[in-house]
């Protein structure tokens, strides 16, 4: 075993994902269990030594994303107790990312105690992908990598070879997100008018901004649970005459019953990424994954040599 050699560990959220990071990285996926005790309580071991190691442990928060996010903080603890140099955490899907700020009176800012927590149990670093809000990076005071599932999700689209093209942001706060979409496919943008009222996942489209007639629509986005601003979307896509509609959604947390929704809906694709591995129904055959391993793998690799990982993104 060279002194300098990752060493990846995967918790019970990423044991695929981690897997495909192995095998970009050209290393094996190191020995660990987890044992569910009948009352709910989880216990972490490493099975292999880790002191003075840096350590890269792949686990991400959702189905059960209380459970995952308990456990994430366990290896952590788990990895410093035994004496690793550096445990870098990194977490694909990183669960209440939308609990970024207190708009209302008597709420908890959850993002900001999950990476409290995180800090706490003695993570170095962070590597994620699309972050909810950008200003979370700043809730912690280790290094946080934010990666985008943008240049996998755009070169799936670029094989598809699709006549006209135009990204569409499903509402104006993902316009600057959507407009690197559309930089990075040579394409127009259109943006989707969304009002939301209350807390009960439910969007209204209002209009449509921009060119879309006889054309193929591309919604992005980066989270989607009951995929409703989909659906309302793409709705309001097909009523102002685009030709086909596809979606780009990094993290599909797909919430139960949702599927047969998506079957009956105007959405003719609907591409996803692997960060979130675990959820509890069979995917709809209008749903394909593309996996972000070769992203996290490059990432881990540039992060453990020292070299740069924003320039895998452009702009």
């Amino acid at each position: 075993m060279q002194p300098d050699e990752i060493m990846v560990f995967a918790g019970s959220g990423s044991q695929k994902l981690a897997g495909k990071i192995c095998t970009y990285l050209g290393v094996p996926l190191r020995a660990s269990e987890v044992l569910h005790f009948s009352e709910g309580n989880l216990f972490v071991r490493i099975l292999e030594n880790v002191r003075g190691r840096t350590v890269y442990l792949i686990q991400s928060t959702s189905f059960p994303a209380n459970d995952n996010f308990m456990e994430l903080l366990f290896w952590i603890d788990a990895f410093k107790r035994a004496s690793a140099q550096s445990v870098t955490a990194v977490v694909p899907y990183f669960s209440y990312a939308k609990g970024d700020k207190k708009d209302e009176p008597r709420v908890s800012v959850r993002a900001r105690v999950c990476a409290d927590a995180i800090e706490a149990a003695g993570a170095d670093r962070l590597v994620t992908m699309d972050l909810h809000a950008p200003q979370i990076q700043g809730f912690f005071k280790i290094p946080v990598d934010d990666l985008y599932a943008l240049p996998a999700l755009c070169d799936r689209v670029r094989q598809l070879d699709l006549p006209e093209p135009v990204v569409v942001a499903p509402d104006a706060g993902f316009v600057k997100k959507a407009r690197k979409f559309a930089a990075y496919l040579g394409t127009s943008l259109a943006i989707g008018n969304k009002e939301r009222k209350g807390h009960d996942e439910r969007a209204e489209i209002v209009e449509i901004i921009g060119d879309v007639e006889g054309r193929a629509a591309l919604i992005v986005d980066d989270f989607t649970l009951t995929a409703g601003t989909l659906m309302e979307t793409a709705r309001a896509l097909v009523e102002r005459g685009a030709s086909r509609v596809l979606a780009l959604v990094t993290h599909g947390v797909f919430a139960p019953g949702v599927m047969p929704r998506i079957d009956d809906s105007l959405i003719e694709r609907l591409l996803v990424t692997d960060t979130v591995e675990t959820p509890p129904m069979e995917f709809s055959p209008k749903i394909e994954v593309v996996s972000v391993a070769p992203l996290f793998g490059e990432a881990i690799r540039r992060i453990h040599d020292r070299e740069s990982v924003s320039v895998l993104f452009p702009g």
